[in-house]
């Protein structure tokens, strides 16, 4: 039996139909948020196919869990508009300011914070920085210089009751009319920012635990061909990278950025990835888009 959580449902169908004409089980497990999949993928405990964050995925691996990317973008998305405050206050305020964020290891906080010290100049040493949870790879503590939240406190009601000065929110962002950005024009921004690069921020990738991928190979192959030719075909197609070459510059950027921030404890080279991916398979790159 493979098990598989996957958010989105033409990923899913596309999956599913693959798997069954290679003769695999397949049972696609409904939980939801997909986050809420990650701890037990990465104990071996749940799925054997799961979308996860990519900074999840790089802790993992950082950690030596067994767990591979198999290289499908399942979200990407623009990331500055993320930076919200119920102020005046802007981007260039933030240094000496408190800013919260659900957890020190979430992706969007990551690509944020990547943004503020390379786009901004700011030491992020030298920001208040508040958590709210932990990772979801047991083994890893927020840095020194990072505060966490006292138990029972919410990020979405600090920001608005005023208790934090500039909150990192994406889907958790509440509604209220006197919430702002605080890049301005952080849509122009980050579409500059991505035609600089070459890509959009990856949000959550496919991960694969080995031991499924050892025994599964074919159905596991079988699922990558299949999901690629969805993603190819879904609405978000151009800013979601499949394959190893597409998914190459996110990767390097989001652990460069996670390796500053101490949210990895060591580099990860995105061709420890891709050996690791290809040696459970028996394939070459080539074969997952590399």
């Amino acid at each position: 039996m493979m098990k598989v959580v996957l958010g989105r449902d033409d990923l899913a169908e596309a999956a599913a139909a693959a798997v069954a004409e290679t003769g695999t089980p397949y049972e696609r497990l409904d939980i939801k948020p997909v986050h809420r999949a990650s701890r037990g993928f990465v104990d071996g405990t749940g799925a054997d196919l799961c979308e996860l964050a990519i900074v999840t995925l790089l802790q993992a691996i950082a950690q030596g869990r067994e767990v591979l990317l198999l290289p499908i973008t399942a979200l990407g998305r623009d990331q500055h508009h993320t930076l919200v405050t119920l102020g005046r206050l802007t981007v260039d305020d933030i240094e000496g300011r408190s800013v919260g964020v659900r957890a020190w290891s979430q992706t969007t906080g990551v690509w944020v914070r990547g943004f503020l010290t390379e786009q901004y100049g700011v030491d992020l040493r030298k920001v208040d920085w508040r958590t709210y949870e932990g990772a979801h790879v047991d083994g890893f503590d927020d840095p020194s210089w990072v505060t966490r939240a006292p138990q029972g406190a919410k990020l979405p009601a600090d920001f608005l009751d005023g208790r934090i000065d500039f909150g990192i929110m994406g889907n958790e962002l509440p509604g209220d009319d006197r919430i702002r950005t605080a890049i301005a024009d952080a849509r122009e921004v980050a579409a500059a920012w991505a035609a600089r690069t070459g890509f959009t921020p990856v949000n959550h990738v496919l991960g694969v635990r080995e031991t499924a991928a050892r025994e599964h190979a074919p159905a596991i192959l079988a699922a990558f061909d299949a999901l690629r030719t969805a993603a190819a075909a879904a609405p978000t197609a151009a800013i979601d990278p499949a394959g190893f070459a597409g998914l190459r510059a996110p990767f390097t950027r989001a652990s460069a950025y996670a390796l500053e921030q101490e949210v990895i404890p060591r580099a990860v080279d995105f061709e420890e990835i891709v050996d690791r991916t290809c040696a459970a398979l028996g394939v070459p790159a080539s074969r997952l888009g590399g």
